[in-house]
């Protein structure tokens, strides 16, 4: 006997929104926190946020999504919606960000933790992790150029 279910299923798909963010080819870390700090806002000192860069096979900007936003100290990172934003948009190639609202830019053991934790998720798809910065109002600092990565 065939079982039938009164709900319904959703359809899922990706919404590609254009900004005013220009392409860009992403070459050292100074070059990405630029492009990242163009989608942080007043807000910068207030919350903590984490995004994602999309990058595509050579390096250029394809896009950016908002993952979290946290409060003063700290926001929740669910690494199955970095991996979804990475594989929906086909992105070989991405950067993690987060701000530190209170302008210490060096990484927490939690921030090493969940870095490490995205990389070796996103490897099981062949995605690669480029770099994971964090940024201050003027400061950043780059998980790639620290031989944390």
């Amino acid at each position: 006997m065939k079982k039938t279910y009164k709900s319904t299923i959703s359809e899922f798909s990706l919404k590609y929104t254009k900004t005013d963010i220009q392409k860009t080819k992403i070459i050292t870390s100074e070059n990405a926190c630029s492009v990242i700090k163009k989608f942080y806002f007043d807000d910068i000192n207030i919350y903590e946020s984490f995004f994602i860069l999309l990058l595509n096979s050579q390096n250029n900007t394809t896009g950016f999504a908002k993952i979290s936003q946290g409060g003063t100290a700290g926001t929740v990172v669910d690494i199955k919606i970095i991996a979804k934003y990475a594989v929906d948009s086909l992105s070989p190639n991405v950067i993690i960000c987060h701000n530190h609202p209170s302008g210490n830019k060096q990484p927490s053991d939690a921030d090493l933790n969940i870095t490490r934790r995205i990389k070796d998720a996103l490897l099981l798809l062949d995605i690669k992790l480029i770099d994971h910065i964090i940024i201050t109002e003027n400061d950043y600092y780059s998980f790639a150029d620290n031989g944390n990565l």
